[in-house]
């Protein structure tokens, strides 16, 4: 007999006013939680996500309300509840557990005292007892030596630990119902791994609710057992997770699946993408709220709001055309589609890199002075690499290993300690200001966050033009660079209009084409990306890719494309370098290093992807402890700290040679090739989930 909800809404409505004007958030939504159960709430960036979870816990903004149905908690009817009737609930009987940890973290305060707040305000232990429990709710979430991190402030842990130190919070009063917003998007796949395993373990241990919102199907697939799918404020299919994965009856649901990166090996493709940008809370219409951007529309889409149905087997989908596709007589397109690629990559390169070092914080005058010690940050120790013309290298590896530092060398935004670089053929400064004009105009960037990057007081016309003129090799007249301007963002398949826009007035995604437009006004040999798509909505994403496989087959360039998303670096690159601790450990073309055998970095790495497909089965491997300090690398194999599969003392004391596993597949192990494809039959004991 199943349990009554622990949160439900009925029929809710949301409204926000915008200036003088209420606009509907949320229109009818319906959605019940029970106890052990962990349910997604997926959807695009606007789609309602965050202001339907903050909603369930009564905690909205200031210009929000509650236009129409109720929000049931244990029972208890809490619609109208105020703050002050709410405030015994928060924290006690509901908890949030907020994407950006550092940010609800208090700089000034240690772990453990902001812990054992909590537990103080809620459940009335004395100040030792508060402690107490902060260190077993740290070592429950599974921080080494908890007795030390109570002490430490929040700037002193790591993204992950500071993360799991929130749900420690957040659990400490074992709530009924826990509110994860987008928990694991800026985490390494490997941390974001031990996250869902922890958090699955600790819903079902204080047999709690959760509600997981996130725009990750393959995470929705792998920790929650129902799961919704929000567009433009309403719901689009509801229903149990396998169900919905195993036959999506719902176009958007469809679409988003299909937009999933994923390689066809020694087929150059293009992935499914979804046309257009959802609504904005102004411009949603009427009818179906997809239909603008639905490949099966038909004319009474537009006229008339389809209605929520029952599926017959648990789900609910709201679409007028599901029973077509049920039946198989209505089918969309969900396979990558195959396309011609202009050239494949070139012998020759278009970068070398040879013996790069970049160290920070090495002892200065005063430290010599007073005979302090003081170790540098070895942020990239001996890496050389090279990247083909037309081709795409991935770099991969954990927050810390070196990646970002590497890129910023390259393209003079950091200033190596030694080593030397050629483009073209050509020897390269490593400092920027030595660099010609020619240079700078064939090697750009793209940074992770586009708003960082443009100039919130220009157009996006103003942005392009001043770059052009810029990196000209000729002075150009305005009719000149308004052409080049236009031929960009065309590139970028945005239309002439948006020369006219200021960045606030563009969509995460229509930033990023901007800045990738701009990165090719002076047509680049070589393009850095770092991270360019991990903070994009999927359905954004596979429009990212597309664009840089066109323009790489159009405009014949390069890239560095750097990325912790290895189902993105499979799709995208051609060859791959894996990095840790300053170092790289694997290098190869993307079918050798994932067919293996690989590093047992790269083999754990590749083990925590969450697959997007909840009857995926198999053992992952989940690394020990966070990546150490690159003030204090570990002598002999840098891995040797959290290898499951470590030899001995050989690890600890003897760096390990490269191995060379065939055709300039290469691995910096210990481990002999062969044995390592024996070994990588299986995986690990006690480091498998």
């Amino acid at each position: 007999m199943r349990m009554n909800p622990v949160i439900e809404a009925v029929n809710l409505s949301i409204e926000y006013r915008l200036g003088s004007e209420w606009v509907n958030a949320l229109r009818d939504v319906t959605l019940a939680i029970h106890p052990l159960e962990i349910h997604g709430l997926v959807g695009e960036s606007g789609s309602g996500k965050s202001t339907l979870a903050l909603a369930l816990m009564r905690y909205m903004a200031g210009n929000a309300r509650i236009s129409g149905g109720s929000i049931l908690f244990d029972g208890e009817d809490i619609t109208h509840a105020t703050p002050e009737a709410m405030r015994p609930l928060w924290g006690r009987k509901m908890a949030l557990v907020p994407q950006d940890p550092l940010a609800s973290l208090n700089p000034a305060y240690t772990i453990g005292e902001q812990i054992g707040e909590i537990t103080r305000q809620h459940a009335g232990l004395s100040r030792r007892d508060s402690l107490a429990r902060a260190v077993e709710m740290l070592r429950r979430v599974k921080i080494a030596d908890p007795e030390t991190v109570v002490k430490r402030y929040p700037h002193q842990l790591s993204g992950g630990m500071q993360q799991r130190a929130v749900i420690a919070m957040a659990l400490s009063t074992q709530p009924r119902l826990l509110v994860l917003d987008e928990p694991t998007t800026a985490l390494d796949v490997t941390t974001e791994a031990v996250i869902l395993d922890l958090v699955r373990e600790l819903v079902r241990e204080e047999q709690a609710a959760a509600l997981w919102v996130t725009h990750d199907l393959g995470v929705v697939a792998q920790v929650c057992e129902r799961m919704t799918v929000l567009y433009g404020g309403e719901v689009m299919a509801s229903g149990d997770v396998r169900s919905v994965f195993a036959r999506q009856v719902h176009p958007y649901t469809i679409s988003l699946l299909a937009s999933l990166p994923r390689a066809v090996h020694g087929i150059e493709t293009r992935l499914p993408t979804i046309e257009g940008v959802a609504p904005s809370l102004a411009e949603r219409p009427r009818a179906c709220v997809f239909a603008d951007r639905c490949p099966v529309v038909l004319d009474m889409c537009r006229e008339h709001k389809p209605p929520l149905e029952a599926t017959g087997d648990g789900r609910i989908v709201r679409c007028y055309r599901w029973h077509e596709i049920a039946d198989g007589t209505l089918t969309l397109q969900t396979q990558p589609l195959e396309a011609a690629t202009s050239a494949p990559p070139h012998d020759n390169h278009v970068l070398e890199a040879e013996h790069v070092y970049r160290f920070f914080g090495e002892a200065g005058m005063l430290d010599r002075a007073l005979g302090r010690e003081r170790k540098p940050v070895r942020a990239v120790d001996d890496v050389s690499i090279s990247i083909r013309e037309r081709s795409t290298l991935g770099l991969v590896g954990e927050s810390g290993s070196g990646k970002t530092t590497l890129a910023r060398v390259i393209v003079g935004l950091e200033t190596a300690d030694d080593g030397a670089l050629q483009l073209l053929d050509v020897p390269l400064s490593k400092h920027l200001g030595r660099r010609s004009l020619e240079q700078m105009r064939n090697l750009q960037m793209v940074f992770q966050n586009p708003n960082d990057a443009l100039n919130p007081y220009m157009t996006i016309g103003e942005t392009l033009a001043r770059t052009i003129r810029r990196l000209s090799a000729e002075p150009l007249d305005e009719a000149a660079v308004n052409a080049r301007v236009s031929a960009l963002l065309q590139a970028v398949r945005l239309t002439d209009e948006y020369a006219y826009r200021y960045p606030t007035e563009l969509s995460g995604g229509e930033k990023q084409r901007v800045a990738i437009a701009r990165a090719f006004a002076a047509n680049p040999a070589l393009v850095v990306a770092d991270e360019p798509t991990s903070s994009l909505d999927v359905s954004v994403q596979s429009v990212i890719l597309n664009l840089l496989k066109d323009l790489r087959a159009q405009q014949g360039a390069s890239y560095l494309f750097i990325s912790h998303d290895l189902k993105v670096i499979a799709y995208l690159a051609d060859w791959i370098l894996v990095m840790y601790l300053g170092e790289v450990v694997e290098q190869g073309t993307v079918e050798q290093v994932y067919a293996g055998p690989s590093h047992p970095y790269t083999e754990a790495l590749i083990s925590a992807i969450p697959e997007p497909d909840p009857t995926a089965v198999g053992s992952h491997i989940r690394l020990e402890g966070d990546v150490p300090s690159a003030r204090n690398i570990p002598t002999g194999c840098r891995f040797h700290t959290r290898c499951p599969r470590k030899l001995g003392a050989i690890c600890e004391t003897e760096a390990p040679p490269w191995r060379d596993a065939g055709e300039e597949h290469f691995i910096r192990c210990h481990i002999p090739v062969d044995e390592l494809k024996i070994l990588q039959q299986s995986v690990p004991e006690g480091l498998s989930r």
